[in-house]
Order: structure tokens, then C-alpha cells, then sequence
């Protein structure tokens, strides 16, 4: 997910709210100052990254304080972590399409990561077929798979366009 315009990061913190409203759950100010930061950014941030961050607004923040928000974001299916990476990015479908947004703990909707090894750009995809691909493959080595993260590093459309 891409950085998002001021007007556009307020809907989708709104949007995130309400989610977590619709579950049960409250998005606080401090998951909610977190999640800004990771949909701001323009590529996926470490926790430490977001930590520096955080001080900027609340001089006292420790990691715990990082970790148990993005814990809680990841839980609601607000943000994905990037195993490659070691660090988070918002999910596409929960803050593009809420209300149609199945995503839980498991994040049990199909997603992929394209990370670029040039200008650390990444994009999440979700194409269900890749999913089931990997699913038959799983079933037939006889493997239960629990959850899955496919995550392909190559050139972003930029990086990989000729000067």
C-alpha cells in the first residue's frame, strides 16, 4: 500500500474505527496514531522505525507500547507484517473495503507482497488463484497449512523501466 493523501489516511483511520467498533473492539488513540503511521509511510516500517516515530508525539513511548498496537492491528486484520522485511504495512482490503473486509487474526483473506530490492517499495496483491495454488499444493504433500505469505521480490514497475 502506497502512502496515502492527508483526507485519505483521516477516511481510511475512520473506516478502521468503525471496524474495530463493528467487532467489539475500540481503535484507541494510540492504535490509532500507530496505524497513521504505518499508512503513511511509503513503504513497510520495522517496529523500531515506528517507534522513532511515535516519540515525536509521545516522548515516553517504549516498545511494548509499539508492539501491543501493532499486535492489536494485526489482530483486526488492519496490517500485515511482512516476514521478509520484519515489518508492517496496511491491508489493502480492510481499509479499502471494510465493510466487505473478511480479514481476522489469520488474515484468511488471499494476500500476496511484490517487495522491491531496489526502492524497497511493496505492494500487496490479492489474487485468489495463487491461493489455491498453493492450498492444492499444500493438501497434496500432505501438509495442513495454517496461514501463508507469499512474498515475491523483484523490480517495482519503476525500478525495473528503462532510463
Amino acid at each position: 500500500m502506497s502512502a496515502l493523501s492527508e483526507p485519505a489516511l483521516d477516511a481510511s483511520l475512520d473506516q478502521a474505527a468503525a471496524l474495530c467498533a463493528r467487532r467489539g473492539a475500540q481503535l484507541t488513540a494510540l492504535r490509532r496514531e500507530v496505524l497513521r503511521l504505518v499508512l503513511a509511510a511509503d513503504q513497510p516500517l520495522g517496529a523500531y522505525a515506528l517507534l522513532d516515530r511515535l516519540k515525536a508525539s509521545r516522548a515516553g513511548a517504549a516498545p511494548p507500547t509499539v508492539y501491543r498496537a501493532l499486535d492489536f492491528l494485526l489482530e483486526h486484520g488492519l496490517i500485515h507484517k511482512v516476514e521478509r522485511l520484519n515489518a508492517f504495512i496496511g491491508c489493502a482490503d480492510a481499509l479499502e473495503h471494510p465493510a466487505d473486509c473478511a480479514c481476522d487474526a489469520q488474515h484468511d483473506h488471499p494476500h500476496q507482497f511484490l517487495i522491491c530490492q531496489r526502492c524497497g517499495a511493496t505492494a500487496e496483491i490479492s489474487d485468489p488463484a495463487i491461493a489455491r495454488a498453493l492450498g492444492r499444493a499444500t493438501e497434496a504433500a500432505g501438509f495442513v497449512a495454517r496461514r501463508a505469505t507469499v512474498e515475491v521480490e523483484g523490480l517495482c514497475a519503476h525500478c525495473a523501466a528503462p532510463c
